[in-house]
C-alpha cells in the first residue's frame, strides 16, 4: 500500500467531509461533527492566506488531511506555524498520519522556513501524542478543560517542534 501526499484541491471537499464525518476523526479535533459538505467546499475553494492544506491518498482516494497555518501578516510570529490533522476513521493506525507529518515537516523546514511548529492534542489521544513525539515535538504544557467534547471537558497538551 502506497500513501502519497499532495496539496489539497477544491475538488477534495467531499473526501474532506467524509474524513471529518467520522466519529473518531471529528472527536480528535476542534471541529464540530455533522458539518455540511458545502462548508468544506467553501473552505477548500477560498483558503485564507498562509494556510497550506495537504491530503494523503491511497490509490487516488483521500484518506487524511493536514493543515499548516502560517502567519504571513504577523511579522513577530512569521517563523511559526500551527498544525492540525485528521485521518479517516477506517485508515487510522495505518501510517497515514506518519506520511502526512513527514510531508508537513519537509514543507515547513525546506520551503516555508518555519523554525517553530506547534499543535494542540487531547491528552487522551495516545496515538497522536506518540506520532508527534516521534516527529520531534515536545510537550510544552497542559491546557486544563481545554475543549468541550462528547458531553464533557477534555484536557490538551500544547506541543511544539523548534529547530535552530
Amino acid at each position: 500500500m502506497e500513501i502519497t501526499v499532495r496539496h489539497a484541491e477544491p475538488a477534495d471537499y467531499e473526501a474532506m467531509h467524509r474524513i471529518m464525518s467520522g466519529q473518531r476523526a471529528s472527536a480528535g479535533t476542534l471541529q464540530l461533527p455533522l458539518q455540511s459538505a458545502e462548508a468544506w467546499r467553501k473552505r477548500l475553494a477560498e483558503p485564507p492566506d498562509g494556510l497550506f492544506l495537504l491530503v494523503a491518498c491511497v490509490e487516488g482516494e483521500v484518506v487524511g488531511n493536514l493543515g499548516i497555518e502560517t502567519f504571513p501578516n504577523r511579522p513577530r510570529i512569521r517563523h511559526a506555524g500551527s498544525i492540525g490533522m485528521a485521518v479517516r476513521d477506517d485508515w487510522q493506525g495505518r501510517g497515514v498520519g506518519t506520511e502526512l507529518m513527514r510531508a508537513a515537516l519537509d514543507l515547513a523546514d525546506n520551503w516555508l522556513n518555519l523554525s517553530r511548529l506547534e499543535l494542540t492534542v487531547y491528552t487522551d489521544n495516545a496515538a497522536g501524542v506518540a506520532l508527534y513525539e516521534k516527529s520531534g515535538f515536545e510537550r510544552e504544557g497542559t491546557h486544563r478543560r481545554y475543549a468541550f467534547r462528547d458531553g464533557g471537558f477534555v484536557d490538551a497538551y500544547s506541543m511544539a517542534r523548534v529547530r535552530g
